[in-house]
């Protein structure tokens, strides 16, 4: 049995940074053998390598008085050490209030870590995960269902979060505790096997350490060698992600930039998209297939996946849209037509100037400039498109606007903000498809010159749709 374990926490703290020269290290102790085990290693590694050490216990108030056993233990241990110590508590079971306790507990133990380390000026906040407890999380991933980012077990560091122990087994850390008389206090909860990690760590891994007594140690080796794969195809989606184009407060990419990728790749750019927007947690990999489908489907040019936290995955065409939208697209308020003027339909991103003129010879009609006839049939109005517009351009056959619009794959969620000009007979012109035919002025006649102008394109005019959405999928 190995019982000076300074060589190989020093190994792995060299490796990844975990203890710098001349900074502070926040030590997490809840009183445990792991625990107990890593402060003492860290108290000795302290001075050999010139950092600072502290302490931090967090009381979750979840086993009454031995919580409150703990904390005093772990104080009392800091004062005869002579190691500065911060206690923090909460009730994490009126915190939790329904929601699930031990996440719940590991939230309010980190923030209260996070801010003890900010206090105390720690730029390492150390963990006694050790390499049995590595071995559980990957078995705990494999039974619930897993991708490869799950067997890569716990990180050696993640930010601030270091892990000196990861390659020390439990026995290790018992056996070191017994030779240097390092008490420590037990958690009665851990005879609970209620708790799958229990049930794991008491009835499964005893069994399959019969079969290979150094389990702990191959399942770190597998899962350095799966984190170094999940790396590189990470890195390779990061890559693919800097075609990414900020939109408001959400992102845009082509949505060949996804498609093209084979599916390891696809769905971690997909993970990595919603990462750079603040999503790190709560996305499932039914939501990563579920986008990547999004910008491969052929026959479906638009749509959307709904996200956590009110986030979408909306396709439009040749893009992809990633923020948060309206359920259903804004619409014009119907404005009066200024016919000697311009007409700013509030949303829209068209203008519309018109002024009273005469037709001139050899007059030309375009989709943005027209002339038309003069008389009206009331007072004519600047609105989104209705059921049973219709509109004849002069040079097409016509159709509906609805239709005109669909062909022209002009995305949903712009159509009701381009102006549609109408009276009380029906359609006078709209924004990108130019007049009604019918209602053109000849030469010489008394006409109103009509301009549409775009104020803006339509990606920006999506700026505007990225509102709060309800939960939902469609296409």
């Amino acid at each position: 049995m190995n019982l000076d374990l300074e060589p190989c926490v020093r190994a792995l703290a060299v490796q990844y940074d975990m203890l710098p020269t001349g900074g502070t290290v926040l030590c997490a102790v809840s009183g445990g053998a792991d625990s107990m085990c890593l402060l003492h290693v860290l108290a000795g590694l302290g001075e050999k390598l010139g950092f600072s050490l502290a302490v931090a216990h967090f009381n979750h108030q979840l086993r009454g008085r031995e919580s409150d056993r703990d904390a005093a233990f772990v104080a009392g241990w800091c004062a005869e050490q002579h190691i500065p110590f911060r206690l923090g508590t909460g009730d994490v079971t009126a915190q939790a209030a329904g929601a699930n306790l031990e996440e719940t507990a590991r939230t309010m133990r980190y923030t209260f870590l996070r801010q003890a380390a900010s206090d105390l000026g720690a730029s390492r906040i150390a963990t006694a995960h050790n390499a049995d407890d590595n071995a559980e999380t990957m078995l705990i991933h494999l039974i619930r269902g897993t991708g490869l980012q799950g067997l890569t077990g716990i990180p050696p560091r993640r930010g601030e979060i270091v892990r000196p122990l990861l390659t020390v087994t439990r026995s290790e850390i018992l056996a070191y505790l017994a030779q240097h008389g390092i008490p420590h206090v037990e958690d009665s909860s851990n005879q609970d096997l209620s708790y799958t990690r229990n049930f794991l760590r008491q009835e499964i891994m005893p069994r399959l350490r019969a079969l290979n007594p150094r389990l702990a140690q191959r399942m770190g080796e597998s899962a350095q060698s799966l984190r170094l794969d999940h790396t590189y195809l990470t890195t390779q989606a990061e890559e693919v992600c800097q075609k990414a184009e900020p939109l408001g407060e959400g992102l845009t990419i082509p949505v060949r930039a996804i498609a093209s990728l084979p599916d390891p790749i696809a769905h971690r750019a997909v993970r990595q998209l919603l990462i750079m927007l603040g999503l790190r947690e709560g996305c499932t990999a039914a939501h990563l297939k579920a986008v990547a489908a999004l910008c491969r489907a052929e026959d479906s040019p638009s749509g959307f996946v709904c996200l956590p936290h009110g986030l979408r995955a909306r396709r439009i065409y040749n893009g992809l849209y990633l923020g948060k939208f309206a359920d259903t697209p804004p619409r014009l308020d119907p404005v009066p037509l200024c016919l000697d003027g311009e007409t700013c339909p509030v949303g829209s991103f068209w203008h519309v100037l018109c002024r009273p003129v005469t037709c001139p010879a050899g007059a030309v009609h375009s989709r943005d400039h027209f002339y038309l006839a003069a008389e009206l049939d009331g007072p004519p109005v600047v609105r989104s498109r209705q059921t049973g517009d219709v509109l004849r351009p002069p040079w097409r056959p016509g159709k509906s606007v609805k239709k005109l619009m669909i062909e022209a794959k002009l995305p949903v969620w712009t159509r009701e903000l381009i102006p549609v000009l109408a009276d009380g007979q029906g359609v006078l012109a709209a924004a990108e498809f130019g007049p009604h035919r019918d209602r053109l002025a000849q030469p010489g006649q008394p006409a109103f010159e009509v301009n549409f102008l775009q104020q803006e394109t339509m990606e920006t005019a999506m700026l505007r749709m990225q509102q709060s959405a309800n939960p939902c999928v469609s296409r």
